[in-house]
């Protein structure tokens, strides 16, 4: 299977999830609710695929605040990608990826 991280600013450790930072499993996106200054720099995603033991790093991309202090707005919404059916085996867990969205 394949797994997601992020490295920021080429640092060897990756981004951890937290109160504000979460790495989608599902579709490898990183997620952080209310950007801070510290946040400003650089991310790369680092896909893992763990049967043939190999990873790849995807483009730098830049993250900077915007000096007009303009927050793009957008209606609220909640974002679900459940599949139509998920399987568990008895005794184990699921995890499944919801987001609520807007200002």
């Amino acid at each position: 299977g394949l797994s997601y991280t992020w490295i920021f600013n080429n640092n060897t450790l990756y981004v951890q999830d937290d109160s504000r930072r979460f790495v989608s499993q599902a579709t490898g996106n990183l997620y952080i609710a209310k950007v801070e200054p510290s946040d400003v720099g650089t991310y790369t995603c680092v896909v893992t695929n763990s049967k043939a033991e190999q990873s790849v790093q995807g483009p730098p991309t830049p993250l900077t605040l915007r000096s007009d202090g303009v927050m793009g707005e957008y209606e609220p919404k909640i974002e679900v990608r459940f599949p139509e059916t998920t399987y568990a085996a008895k005794g184990s867990s699921v995890k499944l990826e919801c987001f609520a969205l807007g200002k």
